[in-house]
């Protein structure tokens, strides 16, 4: 495999975009607007910036890396000499499985179709397609370029070679992969977050306040950040959507989302990308300060 295409120039599709950049393959970032994709762009730039302060690569590799990722707005343009179609888009099946149609249709017969869904599934992704065998998992960690694990995720008909490809593809990138079969949530979220939801709850019952809970969670178990703070940062519209996949899926009451965190994205809350979620976010202040709903003194609703 030597040309990538990855739709969605967010945080996610930027991130990946990077790595493989960085690792010598030609990658074509698509996103339906302009805007967007000049951002990933210069995201990407700063992030290597970055990496040349801190001498872990040089100017010329900063260079090189950027000059291997071309922007495109249609998938048309850029998925027919793909050998790997990489999706990260908006965590909405709808939205996925019209992508994947897309994806289905331009790009080459012998392309990979994968997706960095968090918690969809595999199967359900791949019935869309012709090629059903050659539709795979690839659930990257955020940040991308500093994460080392992939999930790699089995549909029903993916087959042997594709999920090797995948997993030896991954390790060139210098990540840790790990497969797992095509269930709800995946591994990785099928433990998370039912942890952050229990600790909603948690501050829903008012048996902690938000800072009380994630230092607990911080100082007691050795996690870097507390479990209300990751909520934050991977979007609580996030959680709130993986915690319904895994509801539906499994039929299980222990997977329900808690009233507070339904509220809370109703409201817009969503976290750092909203600048207010459990904590508030002030641009350029790194200063964790708790949202002004979960002061001291205030009732959690």
């Amino acid at each position: 495999m030597k040309n990538i295409a990855v739709i969605g120039a967010g945080t996610m599709g930027n991130g990946i975009a990077h790595v493989f950049a960085m690792k010598g393959f030609e990658v074509a970032l698509i996103d339906i607007s302009k805007d967007s994709l000049q951002k990933a762009v210069a995201t990407i730039g700063k992030n290597l910036d970055r990496m040349v302060k801190k001498e872990r690569i040089t100017e010329e590799e900063k260079k090189n890396t950027l000059s291997r990722i071309s922007t495109f707005t249609t998938a048309k343009d850029a998925l027919p000499n793909a050998d790997l179609v990489v999706e990260a888009a908006t965590e909405n099946v709808n939205l996925k499985l019209k992508i994947f149609k897309e994806m289905d249709d331009y790009a080459p017969a012998h392309a990979i179709l994968a997706t960095n869904t968090s918690s969809i599934s595999i199967t359900k992704i791949a019935a869309v397609t012709s090629r059903p065998t050659q539709v795979i998992g690839m659930h990257f960690m955020n940040p991308v370029p500093v994460m080392k694990l992939v999930e790699v995720i089995r549909g029903y008909a993916t087959s042997d070679e594709v999920t090797d490809s995948i997993m030896e593809l991954s390790r060139k990138l210098g990540k840790v992969p790990v497969e797992v079969n095509d269930y709800p949530g995946f591994v990785a979220n099928r433990i998370l977050m039912p942890m952050i939801n229990e600790a909603i709850y948690t501050l829903y019952e008012s048996v902690a306040g938000v800072e009380e809970i994630d230092t607990v969670m911080r100082l007691g178990m050795a996690h870097p950040m507390g479990p209300l703070q990751l909520a934050d940062f991977i979007g609580l519209d996030v959680c709130l959507s993986i915690l319904h996949v895994l509801n539906d899926g499994f039929g299980n009451p222990k997977y329900a989302p808690c009233p507070l965190l339904v509220n809370m994205v109703t409201a817009g809350k969503l976290g750092r990308k909203s600048g207010e979620g459990f904590y508030q976010y002030t641009a350029g202040s790194k200063e964790l300060v708790v949202a002004p709903s979960f002061a001291k003194g205030e009732k959690v609703t």
